[in-house]
């Protein structure tokens, strides 16, 4: 039995390859960079106008005097979109702007409009009055001011979102390359399990699939649900495993039939194939018997959860997802402190993923606490769970009042949010 650390390196190497696409841009969230991705033009494109007014020379107004003031001419009128172009402007001369317009020389500084005085009044305006010395610039957006051509709009390994959308619309980014999305194939296993709405005591409703399914909903990840295995169908998993062979399945992922037990075939059936980056069994609770490999020759990888459904599920967010960010080139996702609410004791030498709440102090500190019903077959704690903590293995003994490591529920900013 290996340590989880041994069993992060060994997923690290044993990581398989997913191949890109290019896809328009328009369809691109929650999809993976698959390359840094630059501005191909300086956003704005000119400067412009951040608020209507009247667009003038700054360098009209360096001798007036508030006891003499001075007009200026409004020779146009541009809104946004407006062709911007105009000849022969002559000195003391103004245009109104309306914000987004396009300000060329020699016209330098705007002059908001709740500040105009109009001549010889507004409803029959031809010039403005300007009473005093203004400042260059004011009111100015700057083309290149929010990207300059060649900057980096996104980098390899990252999720795109919607105001990534927006940037790449903006700045005439049609197609972007991604990272195809990694198929997994789910197999439940066991006699005891049915999918029927009125059971008897002895059979357990199949749950854990639905589980994972709907955590990975808004991920890049495309999860199929295969038939249920029951405990004498080693032949048929077997023919199912090269069945996925030929498929663009990436990882094949099993609930249960992982331990020691009679009807425990997984593990047995799994040898059959030619392996490479193998392991069984991690010293971890929940989720202890784990088995990961990946299939010799073959682009696709191999996950044996545990069949209770904690168990399956903090195996699958502590093992399948940082293989997923291998494999993807996601940055590896970073632990948030908080502060033990309770005191805490474990064997010396597991590692622990347990159940627990975080919440806020009085303050403003992260708080953590373990919540009864650890157990790998209890949901009811996990359903009052916002987020995991994460014991490591090298002590026993944890304090009320010390800070650990946590992770929530699903990965978080360093995969999803950048």
């Amino acid at each position: 039995m290996i340590t989880y650390k041994k069993a992060l390196e060994i997923l690290k190497k044993g990581k398989i390859k997913i191949k890109n696409e290019k896809i328009f841009s328009k369809d691109t969230t929650l999809r993976i960079s698959a390359e840094n991705i630059y501005s191909p033009e300086s956003y704005p494109s000119s400067d412009n106008t951040a608020f209507d007014g009247f667009a003038i020379n700054s360098k009209d107004t360096h001798q007036i005097k508030n006891n003499n003031p001075k007009k200026f001419r409004i020779i146009k009128t541009l809104a946004a979109g407006d062709n911007p172009s105009i000849k022969n402007v002559k000195k003391f001369s103004t245009i109104e702007v309306m914000t987004g317009a396009i300000i060329k020389k020699p016209f330098d500084t705007v002059i908001p409009i709740e500040q105009i005085e109009y001549f010889p009044n507004k409803e029959n305006a031809k010039y403005i009055l300007i009473r005093k010395k203004i400042k260059k610039y004011n009111y100015f957006r700057f083309a290149g001011s929010d990207y300059k051509k060649g900057q980096k709009i996104i980098g390899i390994g990252e999720i795109i979102q919607s105001s990534h959308i927006l940037a790449f619309k903006t700045l005439g980014i049609e197609k972007v390359l991604v990272k195809k999305k990694p198929v997994l194939a789910f197999y439940a296993t066991g006699n005891e399990l049915t999918d029927s709405k009125k059971i008897p005591i002895w059979k357990v409703r199949n749950s854990n699939g639905y589980y994972l399914s709907s955590l990975i909903n808004n991920l890049p990840i495309t999860f199929k649900v295969q038939k249920i295995l029951r405990d004498n169908d080693q032949k048929i998993f077997k023919k199912e495993i090269n069945k996925q062979f030929k498929s663009n399945t990436n990882i094949i992922i099993t609930s249960g039939a992982v331990s020691v037990g009679k009807f425990d075939f997984i593990p047995g059936i799994i040898k059959d194939f030619k392996l490479a980056y193998f392991f069984k069994g991690v010293a971890i609770r929940p989720g202890k018997p784990i088995l990961f490999t990946k299939f010799k020759n073959k682009n696709i990888a191999f996950f044996g959860l545990p069949g209770n459904p904690i168990s399956s599920a903090a195996c699958f967010r502590f093992f399948v997802f940082p293989f997923l960010f291998t494999s993807l080139n996601i940055k590896k996702e970073k632990p948030f402190k908080a502060k033990l609410k309770n005191n805490f004791i474990k064997k010396k030498n597991f590692t622990r993923f347990i159940k627990g709440k975080i919440s806020f102090s009085n303050k403003g500190l992260i708080e953590f606490e373990v919540l009864r019903g650890q157990e790998s077959f209890r949901i009811n704690s996990f359903t009052k769970a916002n987020s995991w903590g994460f014991f490591p293995s090298g002590k026993s003994k944890f304090k009320k009042g010390q800070f650990i490591d946590c992770f929530t529920v699903l990965p978080k900013d360093e995969m999803l949010i950048n």
